[in-house]
């Protein structure tokens, strides 16, 4: 029997197909603006300042700081010039980072927004912005955050490189795989959450063996949208709780963070979630944290949280801000058990179930 539940649909105009990135210009005027601010980090400036060229006077600066975790003081600083050139909405090229940045502008003013990703993050689809300061990340989710139009161009991704395409497409994963046991799951979120994972089951290991393959690099992107509207329907959880700590206290890198903790945080919930996870089991092989840990270091995904400088002192830090305002899980939490957890990711030790 179907379980009662609630679903609304997102209102973003998602624009899917080689060459969609054409259509930029386009999408701002049909938004009823004409002064765009295009947003990048300080790698993808010459690429945001090509999109700005293209979209000629339509374009009216470009802002290329963008940086991982979404920094409030970077924030007040873009505020200031989208002010300053008088910016009617703002266009995101690039990956979380930049879509973080274009969100957390959008936030305080209002501003709307067109996303042009080029990574697997998913997070230009979520009404939610992660922002850190004083060393804290939190997050927010409200309307004003969602971006009006996201243009997916798989071209784009070609040049993504093979490692990054890898943490990107876990990380992208990561939020279907918490949307299958989410409190507010329902049937719309499950079948997107369970196609999202198979296209990216399917897709990485052919770009790792293919890295320009066209029709592989449209399935991840496609798989990537999918998971990414999952997380804007349903709610976060551990994992998203762990990887936000981690980020924001310890400045690990965002898809790489979220890379490792995945087949453990969902190993973690295996027996509450049982059901619910089962058929994404049978995508990694039966078992859920081992085939899921399988699955990314056959495809050379980093492992272990080592990797990323931490130690293990500060793992005990980690793990009491993590059951600090914990989000929903449908396994409890305590501080004890997460420390385990931490340790586990840390030593990279394939999870069981």
């Amino acid at each position: 029997m179907t379980q009662p539940f609630s679903y609304a649909g997102s209102p973003a105009r998602i624009i899917f197909g080689e060459g969609a990135r054409s259509q930029v210009g386009q999408w701002i005027e049909k938004t009823g603006c004409r002064r765009a601010l295009v947003l990048s980090t300080p790698q993808q400036r010459a690429d945001a300042e090509a999109l700005a060229r293209e979209i000629g006077n339509l374009a009216c600066g470009v802002f290329s700081g963008a940086t991982m975790h979404t920094p409030v003081d970077v924030t007040e600083a873009a505020v200031k010039v989208a002010a300053e050139t008088l910016a009617d909405c703002v266009v995101s090229l690039g990956g979380g980072s930049t879509t973080g940045l274009g969100k957390a502008i959008a936030y305080r003013t209002d501003l709307p927004q067109i996303v042009v990703p080029t990574t697997y993050a998913g997070s230009e689809v979520t009404p939610i912005l992660g922002q850190t300061e004083a060393g804290r990340k939190t997050t927010i989710r409200d309307a004003k955050i969602l971006p009006e139009v996201v243009i997916y161009d798989p071209a784009l991704t070609l040049g993504l490189p093979v490692a990054m395409s890898i943490t990107s497409g876990l990380n992208a994963m990561a939020h279907a795989m918490e949307g299958l046991y989410a409190q507010d799951r329902n049937p719309i979120s499950t079948l997107m959450a369970l196609e999202g994972l198979r296209a990216l089951a399917r897709s990485l290991p052919e770009i790792v063996n293919a890295p320009r393959d066209v029709k592989a690099r449209s399935d991840a992107l496609y798989g990537a949208w999918l998971c990414g509207t999952v997380l804007g329907t349903v709610g976060m959880a551990l994992h998203h709780k762990i990887c936000h700590t981690l980020g924001g206290s310890f400045d690990t890198p965002h898809a790489e963070t979220h890379a490792v903790m995945l087949p453990h945080t969902v190993a973690f919930n295996a027996t509450a979630a049982a059901a619910e996870l089962a058929p994404a089991a049978e995508i990694f092989g039966g078992s859920i944290g081992g085939g899921l840990w399988d699955f990314a270091k056959a495809i050379g995904a980093p492992l272990s949280l080592k990797e990323f400088g931490l130690s293990e002192a500060d793992l005990d830090r980690a793990a009491s801000i993590a059951v600090e305002n914990p989000y929903w899980n449908p396994r409890p939490i305590d501080k004890t058990s997460i420390r385990s957890l931490l340790q586990d990711a840390f030593e990279g030790r394939r999870p069981t179930d």
